[in-house]
């Protein structure tokens, strides 16, 4: 059994914060027996998440940062013919412009209905054609397309600048000349979308963009990689909503980590935060050690600061 839990850790203030007292006993009481063998990242300034690099690196995959094949898998699941082509995820989103900066609204908060997404995606796909992008919608907020640039160009996940100034997280702008191009053709396409006059006037958030993100070719998934991967953290995180977020990590420990606690075979749980990704798992240890992992169990704010 391996769990991975995005979110599990926070460089916010605010999250931090909300970390002093928390107390989650089951955690403690399993990490107590584990021991830390894995880390991946640095610090929250990467543009891939580390728990998209644990993920990866579970499968198998070449860990390049900004450039793991999300869109290709999903292109696969969707039953594309993913061959050898380089794909990108395309997510239609809303642009904020500030005073001072332009920010990222939560997707989450873009309520987009699969018929308004075919309509905008179906006014927007000429634009692609004529580019040479092959095109494909596989949800409301999930297109897909192909393109050689895709092969090299490294992009931030979408999570990264969610709520934030996205100048910082955008691509290279030489390599990504051609999408840059793009992007404005769309963004003045959909600034007259009649779409966009009734989301206005039903109080909804315009789309106005969109964001490239998962590019690459697809790789090989090694055998038996398959962990658990639990996301209700997700959401309260990139809302900044703490007191919800404490909430999910009480359920996690009631529910998945209390039943890593009973399992008789081997267990891993890697805990995810903006910075890091760390494995635990069990590995030989002495009875001095073992005894000592009893007698110094970590609070639980020392075990997700880190992240």
């Amino acid at each position: 059994m391996h769990l991975i839990v995005p979110f599990a850790g926070t460089a916010s203030p605010a999250g931090q914060h909300a970390l002093k007292d928390l107390s989650l006993p089951n955690l403690e009481r399993l990490l107590a027996r584990l021991s830390p063998v894995h880390a991946l990242g640095q610090d929250e300034f990467s543009l891939s998440l580390p728990h998209e690099l644990a993920l990866a690196d579970a499968r198998g995959w070449s860990l390049v940062d900004g450039a793991l094949p999300w869109a290709a898998e999903l292109a696969g699941q969707h039953g594309l013919p993913v061959g050898e082509h380089a794909w990108a995820l395309l997510t239609p989103v809303h642009l904020h412009a500030g005073a001072e900066q332009v920010s990222l609204a939560n997707p989450a908060e873009l309520p987009l209905d699969e018929r308004s997404s075919r309509q905008l995606f179906d006014d927007l796909r000429y634009l692609f054609d004529s580019e040479g992008f092959g095109l494909h919608w596989v949800g409301p907020q999930q297109w897909l397309a192909t393109h050689p640039l895709f092969q090299d160009l490294a992009t931030a996940s979408i999570d990264r600048a969610v709520g934030r100034n996205v100048d910082p997280w955008l691509p290279d702008q030489r390599s990504a000349r051609l999408l840059r191009r793009l992007q404005n053709e769309v963004q003045m396409l959909l600034y007259t979308h009649p779409l966009n006059d009734q989301r206005e006037a039903a109080g909804l958030p315009t789309v106005n963009s969109f964001w490239c993100s998962g590019c690459g070719r697809a790789q090989a998934v090694a055998a038996n990689a398959g962990p658990e991967v639990d996301e209700r953290l997700r959401q309260p995180a990139l809302a900044e909503d703490w007191a919800a977020w404490r909430e999910g990590w009480l359920a996690l420990d009631a529910g998945p980590v209390a039943a890593l606690n009973r399992a008789t075979g081997p267990v891993q749980l890697t805990l995810c935060g903006e910075r890091l990704a760390q494995r635990w798992e069990a590995v030989p240890r002495s009875l001095w050690q073992r005894l000592a992992g009893t007698w110094q169990r970590r609070a639980t704010p020392d075990l997700l600061a880190p992240l």
